[in-house]
């Protein structure tokens, strides 16, 4: 069992104000359901609550609205390694808990994705220190309780590592007839002024909008763009270009400033989904 480890840092400890928080930031989420309905994965920021809860509130508004929601079976979690510890992709085999319940491990999926590919591993340290994923997990639990997860950490997030990623949980969930989608966890432009990282990341989410893999990977380079799940990202785009999807669709974006006034040194955040 993963305890929580930032419950109270980046997110109310307490159970009743986490529940607060998450559904006010659902309620306050202004999603067109026509257009999610069909979403088959999403992108979701992973700062403090305070800071981009409310933008998390759109992704986790349109998985809510998506009539596909209900057939799901797991729900394939892919965030950043900020730590530098653990493997290249380290998925984890664990059941995570946080204030809100305990979230399942489909550890039946967990083990097949790591199956198809040598460079994809069974791995707990990764994951021991990292507040990626276990920020998206109050959002889960309230709005789709139930379903299985299956956490995964990339440390290599390079468009090679993207794609063997994506292959193996394309082809793992075919193996075992798995309906499943996926959430890629991100931040976007880190530490640069509002007005310079909204230009950069007005670049990225035009490559997303026409999910285009190759571009959105050439642009993190040539505008040094520091978003830093742009692998969980990559891997989102490839596995819903692969059920069909044709666009992506930004539902949200803020920065940092948005509550502290600060607009000189941001983080910003992007709430997506690919259709």
């Amino acid at each position: 069992m993963r305890t929580p480890k930032f419950a109270g840092s980046f997110y109310p400890s307490n159970k009743e104000l986490l529940s607060k928080s998450v559904n006010e930031a659902l309620n306050a989420a202004e999603v067109p359901a026509k257009a999610v309905s069909g979403a088959l994965s999403y992108v979701a920021p992973h700062a403090g609550y305070a800071y981009s809860g409310a933008t998390a509130g759109f992704t986790y508004k349109a998985l809510l609205l998506n009539k596909r929601l209900e057939g799901i079976e797991t729900i394939v979690v892919i965030g950043p390694n900020h730590t530098g510890m653990g493997q290249a992709i380290s998925v984890s085999l664990e059941d995570w808990k946080t204030p809100l319940g305990v979230s399942e491990n489909d550890r039946e999926l967990s083990k097949a994705i790591c199956g198809f590919s040598d460079y994809v591993s069974l791995d707990e340290e990764a994951h021991s220190k990292e507040h990626s994923i276990e920020v998206q997990l109050p959002f889960l639990q309230l709005v789709a309780p139930g379903k299985k997860l299956c956490m995964i950490c990339m440390g290599d997030q390079s468009p090679e590592a993207s794609r063997i990623l994506s292959d193996a949980i394309i082809n793992a969930a075919k193996k075992l007839k798995r309906s499943i989608t996926v959430i890629a966890s991100s931040d976007f432009d880190h530490y640069e002024p509002s007005e310079t990282a909204r230009e950069k990341d007005a670049q990225l989410h035009n490559a997303m909008k026409r999910m285009d893999c190759e571009k959105f990977d050439s642009l993190l380079h040539s505008l040094n763009d520091t978003a830093c799940g742009h692998g969980p990202i990559t891997v989102a785009m490839v596995f819903a270009k692969e059920k069909g999807a044709g666009k992506g669709i930004i539902l949200k974006y803020s920065n940092s400033g948005d509550q502290t006034g600060d607009y000189s040194s941001v983080v910003a955040y992007s709430s997506a989904v690919f259709v």
